[in-house]
């Protein structure tokens, strides 16, 4: 008679392993997936929904098709207020990105004294909350009670309109810049620290100095951090609306209420009551985001491939 050997009987208990870890996967992900349908899926449809109507004073809400997209197109609101924050994206954007890769690269270096110190100074705005960010930006900015303009007065030099209309687009530039370089630079830092110090020793043993080094190994594994970056920056740039918001209690004459396509979505849903036209809007500003995100995807895979 063959006896069991205690092999044979751990072959006999695997079958049902398998099925323990196929089943203990989805289980895992479920809450995920939930939470990812009902707050992304099911608000994302619904307003897909609202966009195909219309609420009239006679006849009440009907149905218009793709009627408010068509309107959408040619809503010259909407288009400059994309146009603005396409051109706030390719001033602001770079601007940011590489004041945070300098100071990563600096606090790699190991030469700066109090490192930690100085990161912590650069993290620290990122902390601030936006609201509290414009505010405080808005009142440095005053034309009548700011520092900077009581500065001016003082020397007898002309008072800087930080709020006009010429350097609104600016302002708020340096406002996102100054909460989000410490950001991004925690990104980029974290990327360097990564890097095998191996690769280092071997570069100065060849003779490489800082700026070999920094230009042919620590650029180069700085890509797939700089890409993520990028791709958050797009979505913030084309979602700007805490800031102009706030602003335009204070320049009412220069930020109306489209002047961002998402502060002209809220706009028409909250001061209008457009919600239907607002989800039109949301829509397609969505749309436009899915886009510059993959365009920005395609150039970088281009660029990657010989």
């Amino acid at each position: 008679m063959a006896v069991a050997t205690p092999s044979t009987a751990e072959d006999r208990s695997r079958p049902g392993r398998p099925r323990r870890h196929r089943s203990a996967g989805p289980l895992f992900v479920a809450p995920f997936l939930v939470l990812f349908v009902l707050l992304f899926l099911a608000p994302l449809g619904y307003a897909a929904y609202l966009s195909l109507f219309q609420t009239r004073l006679i006849g009440g809400t009907v149905f218009v098709g793709l009627d408010n997209y068509v309107q959408a197109f040619g809503d010259s609101q909407f288009l400059h207020g994309v146009g603005r924050v396409a051109l706030f994206f390719v001033v602001q954007v770079p601007v940011m990105l590489l004041l945070a890769l300098l100071f990563a690269l600096a606090l790699d270096s190991g030469l700066l004294r109090l490192a930690r110190v100085i990161r912590l100074g650069i993290f620290v705005p990122y902390a601030v909350p936006s609201v509290v960010a414009a505010l405080m930006w808005g009142y440095l900015y005053g034309p009548d009670f700011g520092p900077f303009a009581q500065l001016s007065r003082n020397l007898d030099l002309p008072v800087p309109r930080f709020l006009s209309e010429g350097w609104m687009l600016g302002s708020l530039a340096n406002i996102v810049t100054w909460e989000f370089v410490g950001y991004n630079m925690i990104i980029l830092y974290a990327a360097l620290r990564t890097v095998p110090h191996e690769l280092y020793e071997a570069a100065a043993m060849d003779g490489a100095g800082a700026w070999r080094i920094a230009w042919s190994i620590k650029l180069p594994a700085l890509r797939p951090a700089l890409l993520l970056t990028l791709l958050f920056s797009v979505i913030g740039s084309f979602q700007l609306f805490n800031e102009p918001n706030l602003l335009m209690k204070i320049a009412p004459d220069v930020i109306s209420s489209s002047y961002t396509a998402n502060l002209y979505a809220y706009s028409l849903a909250f001061t209008g009551q457009q919600v239907n036209y607002a989800a039109t809007v949301s829509f397609l500003l969505g749309l436009v985001i899915v886009i510059a995100s993959y365009g920005v995807l395609l150039t970088a895979n281009r660029r990657r491939t010989p």
